[in-house]
């Protein structure tokens, strides 16, 4: 296995080190049909799959599966029991896409514990893409949504826990930054991304989160924005992104994946060198951080490659078996 270390003295080699060292790739299927980001993607796809055999599109799919972690109220990255930012506001992201170029998203929304079907509320209602704060809310309410608190007691607790030191440091891995689990426990993970194909090869996706634990009020990640959090492409592929959004953003981490795989690259290659390019360009501003993308092709290949050790993601075939699957990483 490579080490920071040596990524960093061998940046010449980069990319024929990473490959030669890297651990096993995952195992691809062209039955493949939905994948997601970490464990709790196991069943946003079980949800997403059976949208889809009762008939529902690809666009019904992702939404149906992003709803799942939205309202679990013991996920504390996404929806309904998010942690709060830093002045007790639980704030959400949001995005929908398919690859027609149809797109929804929202971010900074508070008091509606959907963000994805705000998302795609927008993309079907108005000639925008994005919408946020305030604003978003007020449309949301406006399209029929209800108004909710997003606070539960035990996020609300592990605020006021926070609050005693105030110190902000993001954790690989890990949300739930009250609970100090383990890397790779299952519930360290931070945000839902899920990708759909259907035999046709046709693509859609969506990624939803509550966004970093005690963030910066109005802070908002990679998640809402199109080609950093997700993005989707006619005959190419689909690409989600998990982990530090800032790092994401900085490199339009998603678009990337979907640059190289429309250049040649494999789904897993061009997850690959999304991974190495941050590596390379942030060097050790990267230390310490998670960054993982997880990417699907029109055939059914899978790709998903992370910075650190304890990515997982999810991946569901055309016969409804899902398995969920460690990810490769430097």
């Amino acid at each position: 296995m490579i080490t920071r270390r040596t990524f960093f003295t061998a940046a010449a080699g980069l990319a024929s080190a990473v490959t030669g060292g890297r651990a096993a790739r995952a195992k691809t299927s062209t039955a493949v049909t939905v994948v997601s980001t970490w464990d709790f993607g196991a069943a946003a796809n079980r949800a997403a799959f059976a949208r889809l055999v009762s008939g529902g599109s690809l666009l019904d799919a992702v939404e149906a599966g992003a709803r799942v972690p939205e309202a679990d109220p013991t996920n504390h990255s996404v929806g309904l029991g998010g942690y709060p930012d830093r002045d007790g506001h639980v704030t959400l992201d949001a995005i929908i896409m398919d690859d027609r170029g149809n797109l929804g998203a929202v971010a900074a929304l508070e008091n509606v514990i959907h963000a994805v079907s705000v998302a795609r509320k927008i993309m079907e209602e108005t000639p925008h893409t994005l919408l946020v704060g305030d604003g978003a809310a007020q449309f949301a309410f406006q399209h029929g949504f209800s108004r909710e608190k997003l606070l539960t007691p035990e996020s609300e607790a592990a605020w006021h826990e926070w609050l005693k030191k105030s110190r902000y440091q993001p954790q690989a891995n890990i949300e739930d930054s009250n609970r100090y689990l383990p890397p790779g426990s299952a519930r360290n993970h931070d945000t839902l991304g899920i990708l759909a194909r259907n035999s046709a090869g046709q693509l859609a996706g969506a990624c939803t989160t509550s966004g970093m634990a005690f963030k910066l009020r109005g802070r908002v990640g990679d998640s809402p924005q199109c080609g950093a959090g997700l993005f989707v492409e006619l005959g190419v592929g689909a690409a989600t992104a998990t982990g530090v959004g800032e790092e994401v953003t900085r490199i339009a981490g998603s678009s990337r994946v979907i640059a190289s795989m429309r250049a040649g690259m494999s789904a897993q290659l061009a997850c690959e060198e999304a991974v190495q390019h941050l590596v390379k360009t942030r060097e050790e501003a990267t230390r310490g951080e998670q960054v993982a993308f997880l990417a699907l092709s029109t055939r059914g290949d899978v790709g998903a490659f992370a910075l650190l050790p304890g990515f997982t993601y999810a991946v569901t075939d055309g016969t409804g078996e899902t398995r969920t699957l460690p990810a490769a990483h430097l």
